[in-house]
């Protein structure tokens, strides 16, 4: 694994049993970290604080606070890349870690190869501020999902300014910006716009708005989606299991949640039972007056 040099090579490990926390140390090690070892909840965010590593793993259960509540403490200010690892294949608990802040969630036991490929394909994906679902600053600021739909109402019926892009566009892209329905996305600025207002997305949101943005109509599945997030050098590396298609469902549901957006009558997100989402139909108001 090659990391840029402008990124520091600290990963934190969160773990109790002894065993896997040598086992974790050794992998991050050999992938060119220089690994921080802690035992506890309290222990791991005062390490995560003090090293602002670029990856940490963090258990579920462990002793005094939990991983679910080590990871909204540690996403209240910090951009790390979070891998929560769990004895456990319970759905709840993909939730509960992706709800929490997680990028990736593996069970125990997991194969060292497998976790190497998983924090590879994240590391190809552009951190970002701090923008999760944790109690902070970014939570506290973000407008309320009724606010974000009434300003994509507004920005449908409002003129384009120049140089903007023009939101009454059905699907397509002007001057590096994806648009639908109001809703805009920049790529190369990582930027989303609601109307006025700026969404705060995680790094994977952001990804699957923009996979789903470029494909316009186009069904993704999930076996595909997870596979996008991985990246080409990653595609291959590990089979598409249930947890990740999980992963995406749970994704999809807290984007949707952010855009205030509905699952029964979607004005953005829509989802093709059995098969996956793309975008849902252009709205009437939306479309160019002939």
């Amino acid at each position: 694994m090659v990391l840029d040099n402008a990124d520091r090579r600290v990963a934190v490990i969160i773990e109790d049993d002894a065993d896997i926390r040598n086992l974790l140390e050794e992998v991050l090690t050999q992938a060119g970290f220089k690994a921080i070892p802690t035992c506890n909840g309290l222990d791991g965010i005062a390490a995560v604080r003090a090293h602002d590593p670029i990856v940490t793993t963090l258990d579920v259960s462990m002793p005094g606070i939990d991983g679910f509540e080590t990871a909204r403490r540690i996403r209240a200010f910090s951009p790390t890349y979070l891998v929560m690892l769990t004895a456990r294949d319970d759905e709840i608990d993909t939730l509960q870690g992706l709800d929490a802040g997680a990028d990736d969630y593996l069970t125990k036991p997991f194969r060292p190869r497998e976790l190497r490929a998983r924090i590879e394909a994240m590391l190809r994906r552009p951190r970002q501020p701090v923008t999760t679902d944790a109690v902070g600053p970014a939570a506290e600021t973000a407008p309320a999902p009724s606010e974000l739909v009434a300003a994509g109402e507004a920005l449908a019926e409002a003129s384009v300014l120049p140089g903007q892009p023009d939101p009454t566009e059905e699907t397509g892209t002007v001057d590096g910006w994806y648009g639908h329905n109001g809703l805009r996305l920049n790529p190369a600025e990582r930027l989303v716009q609601l109307g006025d207002a700026q969404l705060d997305l995680t790094r994977t949101e952001f990804d699957l708005l923009g996979a789903l943005l470029e494909s316009q109509r186009k069904v993704r599945s999930k076996n595909d989606l997870a596979v996008l997030l991985r990246g080409e050098a990653n595609a291959s590396a590990y089979p598409v299991n249930e947890a990740d298609r999980r992963a995406i469902e749970v994704h999809m549901g807290n984007l949707r949640r952010k855009l205030g957006d509905s699952s029964t009558t979607p004005r953005w997100l829509e989802t093709v039972r059995g098969v996956g989402y793309r975008l849902a139909s252009a709205q009437t108001s939306d479309l160019p007056q002939q």
